[in-house]
């Protein structure tokens, strides 16, 4: 029975381990928990990979973005950085004044422009009237002449306009010349970086052009200014020739001295009228003869005097009111005394027309003549 039981309990025991070994060859048939992917340690390593692959971007971006932090911005934080950043903020304004200084410009010659206008509008007007004759004094006229002068007027105020603006502009420029010596000297300063240097280039050209504009503006203005100040002198002149021709009611022309050849300096005409008198023979320009009330001798005498200057530029006359050495001595007398009237008259009227006082000497002389006259000589 022993036997048989250690038999049987031998029998049990390998039926045991035969079992075992059969549950354990079968342990890789059934799935586990944490079991891999089927398709093999290759899909494993693949699906590694793209993970790695996927979070490299990312740790590169972080990399870079550590590495930009650690670098310090030297163009703003450097001295010389923001002395250049002090000096582009003086630029921008100066670039703002000389924008403004432009667009003043512009405007006055806009509004001169105006103004000129419609003072040639109204002299043409007053001048296509004398052209065509008109009673001497006529009120329309003088009305019309009366508006010419305001806006004569008014152009006139361009000039002082002018003045300011070219005052601002020196004043701007000046400022800039600065600006630019400070960036030239910025140039030499130590602790800048090659980013200073660059924008110190930027700034020094933009500095360059704007003082160029400021250039170009002061020498226009300065030749606006000379132009208006000769045009409104001769078109002063110009509207008291004018005057005079509405008073007559006839049209002489423009004034004789707003011609250029009559450029000639008061000083030089008074000496050469104090030269030698008029000489022996010499035949009389104009001969005026009051022999009647309101005699009509003004566009002759414009025409005479106009072809005389254009001939000689410098031409001195001589006016010479004759009276007559008949009768007695009060009528002797009566009859110089209006001669003198006369010939100050004319001179009047020459200087009107535009004659230089300086050049007309103004005699007296008695003659054998039946009227009072005046002779006019040129030399």
């Amino acid at each position: 029975m022993a036997v048989f039981g250690m038999t049987t309990s031998l029998k049990t025991l390998g039926l045991v381990s035969a079992t075992c070994i059969l549950l354990a060859g079968c342990d890789s048939l059934w799935p586990s928990l944490d079991a891999q992917d089927p398709a093999g340690d290759g899909a494993t390593t693949e699906t590694a990979a793209a993970s790695q692959a996927a979070a490299q971007p990312a740790q590169t971006a972080q990399a870079t973005q550590s590495t930009a932090t650690a670098i310090p911005n030297y163009a703003a934080t450097t001295a010389v950085g923001e002395r250049i950043g002090q000096m582009e903020q003086d630029l921008s304004r100066l670039t703002v004044q000389v924008d403004g200084l432009k667009g003043r410009l512009d405007d006055i010659r806009r509004n001169s422009s105006v103004s000129a206008d419609a003072y040639h509008s109204v002299k043409a007007e007053i001048t296509s009237r004398l052209q065509l004759g008109t009673t001497p004094g006529n009120p329309i006229l003088v009305d019309q002449w009366n508006q010419a002068q305001a806006d004569l007027a008014q152009v006139e105020t361009t000039i002082p306009s002018l003045n300011s603006l070219h005052n601002d502009a020196s004043d701007q420029a000046a400022f800039g010349k600065f600006l630019l010596s400070t960036v030239q000297a910025t140039f030499g300063l130590s602790g800048a970086v090659d980013e200073d240097h660059r924008r110190l280039r930027s700034l020094e050209d933009s500095v360059h052009q704007s003082l160029v504009d400021l250039d170009r503006m002061l020498t226009a203005v300065t030749q606006e200014i000379n132009r208006h100040n000769l045009y409104v002198s001769n078109e002063r002149q110009n509207m008291t020739t004018l005057a005079a021709g509405i008073n007559t009611g006839e049209l002489y022309g423009t004034n004789l001295a707003s011609r250029s050849f009559a450029l000639v300096e008061t000083a030089a005409a008074s000496a050469a009228a104090s030269g030698d008198g008029i000489p022996a023979g010499a035949e009389p320009l104009v001969i005026i003869r009051f022999d009647r009330e309101n005699v009509p001798y003004q566009q002759a005498l414009y025409n005479a005097v106009s072809q005389a200057l254009t001939a000689k530029p410098g031409a001195v006359f001589d006016l010479v009111a004759i009276s007559p050495d008949r009768g007695n001595a009060a009528q002797v007398a009566l009859n110089g005394a209006a001669s003198r009237r006369n010939g100050e008259a004319v001179l009047r009227t020459m200087t009107d027309m535009g004659v230089q006082p300086g050049r007309v000497n103004l005699l007296a002389d008695t003659q054998n003549v039946a009227h009072n006259e005046v002779h006019i000589y040129v030399r």
